[in-house]
């Protein structure tokens, strides 16, 4: 392969060839974890061969924090209502962080034995950065679980969600189970949102299966309350925001890397909404990006480094061809540095829509595939934007600044 560039400064064909030389690392990667998806069996067609629905046994504290959420509580703890499975094995301990609303009054109207609602001003005095880990805690403290279910108070379920978790636990005694999360919309930003979520929960399936790297969602996670206990809960990193998904999740698989499974399974999945704006959106990102320097899992590292200035030059492409009329060749076909972003960001674009087909055929959402490509430079816009704020930034959420 023959590259000359004419008309260019010294930084050009630099830029260039380390945009191409990032994509062909992106590139491999994607594909890999297509192919580790796709490996990951699906436990709907495995679920009762050694244990059934009707015999389950364990005993199941589900745990969602809410702060201002009368929106959304009635429908989550109703949904958990209409299960199948047993509710005599189930409690529901939901933690009121400080609403303002009717949040903790619709919870309370249930009358439901098996539902409590904690209030954390009762357990908090003084100003905490990780209110969520802190509800978690108290919430696990009181329970009589065995195996501890955490979701948030925006998330619905399908019928069969809590019996399938159970018999996956039964079947396979994981210490700590990542399990399926969906977001729905209907306007572009929702859409944008379904398809930049269904991309993580891919990777995250692939990731947890193959243990590439640790990777969750708190939306959905199941884990053992006396392995939470073993690595001292949230000890060492309650001092973070976010991170009580994925930080745990590192926590738990350092001590029982063998044990730490990903529940690939459409009875499974939990429903969430799409950020209502923009802004919305970012706040979200960014307080996810936010807790990525303070991963002991060093092996996602490298994963989020590829990621991220793979993105930053395909921002930097566009910007730097305005500027400069360089010319380059390939073999015998000539590239300026416009049609050399093009290029990138066709095979980008194709490259994603092969390892997302299998992931959106699992969620049942292969038509919003469609919206892929003109969803693709919003997503390097924001991915860029995200992951700087995330690390020199600042956020707000449920009302609050974190820093």
């Amino acid at each position: 392969m023959r590259r000359t560039l004419v008309r260019h400064t010294n930084m050009e064909p630099i830029l260039l060839i380390t945009a191409g030389v990032f994509f062909a690392g992106y590139a491999v990667l994607i594909i890999y974890y297509r192919h580790c998806w796709i490996q990951i069996p699906t436990f709907r067609e495995a679920s009762r061969k050694h244990v059934s629905s009707n015999n389950l046994s364990t005993k199941i504290t589900i745990v969602i924090p809410a702060r201002n959420e009368e929106h959304h509580i009635g429908n989550c703890l109703q949904s958990i209502l209409n299960q199948t499975h047993s509710m005599g094995l189930v409690e529901i301990i939901v933690v009121d962080d400080h609403s303002t609303d009717r949040t903790a009054a619709i919870v309370q109207s249930f009358n439901q034995g098996n539902i409590h609602c904690i209030a954390l001003k009762d357990h908090v005095n003084e100003k905490l950065n990780a209110y969520k880990k802190k509800a978690i805690e108290i919430a696990i403290s009181q329970s009589r679980g065995d195996l501890i279910i955490t979701t948030d108070a925006d998330c619905t379920m399908e019928k069969n969600w809590l019996s399938t978790i159970a018999a996956f636990y039964e079947n396979y005694q994981p210490a700590f189970i990542a399990a399926p999360v969906a977001i729905d919309g209907s306007s572009f930003l929702g859409i944008f949102q379904s398809l930049d979520f269904m991309t993580l929960q891919g990777i995250t399936g692939a990731a947890v299966y193959k243990k590439i790297h640790s990777m969750c969602n708190g939306a959905n996670l199941a884990y053992e309350k006396k392995a939470f206990y073993e690595v001292n809960g949230f000890t060492g990193i309650d001092h973070i925001a976010s991170g009580d998904d994925m930080l745990l999740m590192h926590k738990i698989y350092t001590r029982y890397p063998d044990r730490v499974l990903f529940l690939k399974s459409p009875e499974s999945i939990v429903t969430t909404e799409a950020m209502s704006s923009w802004k919305d959106f970012f706040n979200q990102r960014i307080r996810w990006a936010s807790k990525a320097d303070t991963y002991d899992d060093k092996r996602i590292i490298s994963v989020l480094i590829l990621v991220y200035f793979f993105n930053l030059l395909l921002l930097l492409l566009p910007i730097t061809a305005i500027f400069s009329s360089a010319t380059f060749e390939i073999g015998r076909v000539s590239f300026t540095i416009f049609q050399y972003w093009l290029l990138l960001l066709v095979l980008k674009t194709v490259t994603e829509l092969f390892f997302l087909f299998p992931v959106a055929a699992f969620f049942n959402k292969k038509t919003k595939l469609w919206w892929f490509p003109a969803a693709q430079p919003f997503h390097i816009l924001y991915t860029v934007i995200a992951g700087w704020l995330g690390k020199f930034g600042s956020y707000h959420w449920k009302d609050r600044s974190v820093k």
